[in-house]
């Protein structure tokens, strides 16, 4: 018998983009990047985590992001950015087709009631398992909520791009996507959490994101 284990050889992992970006705004550090840094490389339910930065620039942003799904071609991308003042890890359940800069990105660029494409819908509801997610947060003893707005900052910038390019077909099929905002990190500001416990948040997270191929029913609306 002819010992042939070329069909012993498992698949490879599907990919996670991470993303986080560069510090904005004055402060010296982003912890969106130093979460998507410290889970480079893990392996999540038979997916890789790839982690990249992007620039918190207008435009910019997107072509880099455009640019890791085409070489990746992931199968669940996740952006991370800063909410300074937030107090949870917040998943973001919408993006809008909106820039509305209330300070300069890191080009000194401050758009104002600009369309993020001009060909697309006003609003994508994120394609990740959010109620999933913040379940799972949650129950690793987490402060986790779903977030009804990403702003018009460069967040939401990248968050409805992202949707954006994944509905015309940039990733492969049944590619999802979505974004997180995390809070400053302690000695940043208050509310604050430890960069520990933000990236033990969000690789519980990506484990719920993984594993559940559909969402679940769970209340996380918001009275305003």
């Amino acid at each position: 018998m002819i010992n042939d284990t070329r069909h012993l050889t498992p698949p490879p992992d599907k990919v996670i983009l991470l993303t986080g970006f560069d510090p904005f705004g004055g402060d010296p550090l982003n912890p969106s990047w130093l979460i998507a840094q410290a889970l480079q490389g893990q392996h999540i339910g038979g997916h890789r985590v790839v982690a990249a930065q992007l620039p918190t620039v207008f435009g910019q942003s997107l072509q880099r992001l455009a640019a890791l799904v085409h070489t990746h071609q992931p199968a669940l991308t996740v952006c991370l950015g800063l909410a300074g003042g937030r107090s949870a890890l917040s998943l973001e359940r919408i993006g809008i087709n909106i820039n509305d800069a209330r300070i300069p990105d890191n080009t000194g660029a401050q758009p104002i009631d600009t369309p993020v494409a001009a060909d697309g819908p006003a609003a994508y509801f994120a394609s990740l398992p959010i109620k999933a997610m913040l379940r799972a947060v949650q129950r690793a003893g987490l402060p986790c909520e779903v977030s009804q707005t990403a702003g018009t900052f460069v967040c939401n910038h990248v968050l409805y791009g992202l949707l954006h390019l994944l509905a015309q077909g940039a990733g492969p099929a049944g590619a999802r996507g979505g974004f997180v905002h995390v809070p400053w990190l302690t000695g940043q500001g208050a509310p604050h959490l430890p960069l520990r416990d933000m990236v033990r948040g969000i690789h519980t997270a990506l484990w719920a994101a993984a594993l559940a191929p559909q969402d679940i029913t769970l209340q996380a609306g918001a009275t305003h």
